[in-house]
């Protein structure tokens, strides 16, 4: 019999493998359809608005709700969605289109995490995690070249409804799962209910100071890092001077050490203690930035590379199982959404600062700035991290959590 573990994991790895072709799938057919590169370019914008809007009331919904229906929901919205685009010919409706979609995806990103929280048991929520990775990982791999697969074979048009079927798949797979559903005490949601979200966040993060300094710590060092990934193909070409296909290989590079990071973490999970994966997570992940921001050979920014896809893994699982077992069950839906809103605006601040500053001072400067200052966001967390008064924080046999 297949567990609930495995079913959720292949239902996530379909809607995560469906977005990555969805990606590919939508640039090619946006830019056949106008043409335009600045058109094709609008789409890294929609994500981050659609983001900023949805967070800011998610979690508030998320914690109040049966998650598993609306999961199951949120997919079919996006097949749905998806495979409206192709009978679109109208830029300012795709635009429109694309929006929702992005908006339904941030909405199934929080619950997704406030869904999978409460289903593992805490005791495999290591594994699981580290599985998930893998995942998305083997996505990033794999997804874009059967998106091309999928293009040599057939129009953009019926590679995009293949990709919504995969959405429609995944929901099906949640039928299969468990509800989660609210507590019978716990009120539907009202005018004025936000303000009252925001404030119960507030309060828990005010007598839970250190699993909120990690979380800060931890989205800052994601941030930062985005920030720098966003110049990544100008400061390797123009810069250190690789071609587009050293770019492709390093990307590649990059996939297969995420994938064998994500196998070492789940294979050693029961032998990896969060502080392991944490410490040396961000180590080497500052590590891999710090060789990258100051290489100046394919041999050196490989290493970098190799490092940073190795270790993301370890960063990412042990981050992510950290506050899973630290943050309330029926709280971590509006704590992940309202700290999200503020990880956009940061993300956002960081790619105009780093963009800005790359074109008036040398982008090699702007690149070693973020990367210390990353490398110091990581020094703070591993010796937050590795304090022994703190040692409760990382125990992995605590009970599920419940706010009053």
């Amino acid at each position: 019999m297949v567990s609930r573990t495995s079913t959720l994991l292949l239902s996530f790895g379909i809607s995560q493998f469906g977005d990555f072709v969805y990606l590919v799938t939508i640039n090619v057919y946006l830019y056949q359809l106008t043409g335009s590169a600045a058109a094709v370019a609008g789409l890294w914008i929609i994500g981050p608005l659609a983001s900023l809007f949805m967070k800011f009331w998610a979690g508030s919904v998320i914690d109040r709700v049966d998650v598993r229906r609306w999961l199951i929901g949120t997919d079919a919205i996006r097949a749905l969605l998806v495979a409206l685009i192709p009978l679109i010919s109208t830029l300012p409706l795709i635009y429109l289109t694309l929006f929702g979609l992005a908006l339904v995806k941030a909405f199934f990103e929080s619950a997704a995490i406030s869904y999978l929280t409460q289903i593992v048991p805490e005791n495999s929520r290591k594994s699981f995690n580290a599985y998930r990775s893998l995942i998305t990982s083997s996505a990033f791999l794999i997804g874009p070249a059967l998106a091309g697969l999928l293009l040599l074979v057939a129009t953009p048009g019926v590679a995009i409804w293949i990709n919504a079927v995969s959405f429609l798949v995944s929901g099906l797979l949640l039928l299969t799962l468990p509800s989660v559903p609210r507590a019978a005490s716990t009120p539907k949601l009202q005018v004025g209910d936000l303000a009252t979200d925001w404030r119960t966040v507030s309060r828990f993060s005010r007598t839970n100071r250190f699993v909120c300094l990690i979380y800060i710590l931890g989205i800052l060092s994601m941030s930062l890092a985005l920030a720098m990934d966003a110049q990544e193909v100008v400061f390797l070409q123009t810069v250190v001077g690789l071609t587009t296909t050293d770019y492709g290989l390093l990307i590649s590079i990059t996939g297969i050490g995420s994938v064998l990071g994500g196998l070492t973490v789940a294979r050693f999970a029961n032998r990896l203690s969060l502080k392991a994966l944490l410490v040396s997570g961000y180590l080497f992940v500052a590590l891999g930035y710090l060789l990258y921001a100051t290489a100046d050979s394919f041999l050196m920014v490989t290493v970098g590379f190799l490092l940073l896809g190795f270790f993301n893994t370890f960063s990412g699982t042990g981050f992510l199982t950290f506050y899973q077992n630290n943050v309330p069950h029926d709280l971590i839906g509006r704590f992940t959404s309202l700290y999200g809103l503020g990880q956009s605006l940061v993300q956002i601040l960081f790619i105009l600062v780093i963009g800005f500053t790359g074109d008036v001072l040398p982008l090699r400067f702007s690149i070693i700035v973020a990367a210390v200052l990353l490398a110091g966001l990581s020094v703070v967390l591993i010796v937050s991290v590795l304090r022994s008064n703190k040692e409760a924080f990382f125990r992995e046999d605590q009970t599920t959590k419940q706010i009053s």
